[in-house]
């Protein structure tokens, strides 16, 4: 079994080269950050956050730390929404799709019922000229170089770039909504963060 200096440096070296993605994802942000930005400081229902295969996973992260930044948000299967979940779609709601390419199926299937719904739709992809891109109001361009595993294929890095692209996102809403230390303390009673919260007193 491999293992040694070998090993810690192919980890350094996927560890340097996702940074450097991370790194250059400030050069990408634009008008089309900001339209979504805009979309989910005004959304008067839920925001809706989905995704198919990895961008799940991101796409329920982010839609925790928008919780926790003042914006209600829950996760949404996009498979889920072609077999009856898609009820939960309003005309007040915005909902965020994730997908790479723009072309997975079930995901711009969901997008058009989110159209059909009355919904306001923001994607995170890298084609903005893709399927899912042209049914959006709001496009957040993330294009990285190839995955950083051995195939390019894995959704390494994209997944990667997605998450730290939403965490600009949070933290830009957490500041313009104003959410303060109080109001999140109510949030986010329990744990690490909780046990922090009574020591320093943040909730009287």
């Amino acid at each position: 079994m491999p293992g040694g200096s070998t090993r810690l440096e192919r980890m350094r070296a996927t560890l340097r080269r996702e940074a450097e993605i991370i790194t250059n994802l400030a050069v990408q942000l634009n008008q089309g950050f900001e339209a979504a930005v805009d979309l989910l400081f005004e959304t008067r229902g839920h925001v809706l956050v989905g995704g198919a295969g990895t961008s799940n996973a991101t796409a329920r992260r982010f839609a925790h730390l928008l919780c926790c930044c003042g914006v209600p948000a829950v996760f949404i299967s996009a498979a889920d929404c072609l077999h009856g979940a898609s009820g939960v779609v309003t005309a007040a709601d915005t909902v965020v799709l994730i997908s790479k390419g723009g072309k997975t199926v079930e995901v711009n299937q969901c997008a058009r019922i989110v159209r059909q719904r009355g919904a306001r739709l923001v994607a995170l992809t890298e084609e903005a000229e893709s399927e899912l891109g042209l049914l959006a109001d709001a496009i957040v361009v993330v294009r990285i170089p190839p995955e950083s595993d051995p195939f390019g294929m894995v959704a390494t890095s994209s997944s990667l770039a997605v998450a730290a692209m939403s965490d600009a996102i949070c933290e830009t809403l957490l500041f313009e909504k104003g959410y303060t230390r109080e109001k999140f303390a109510v949030t986010h009673p329990g744990g690490a963060v909780g046990e922090r919260i009574q020591r320093e007193g943040i909730l009287k």
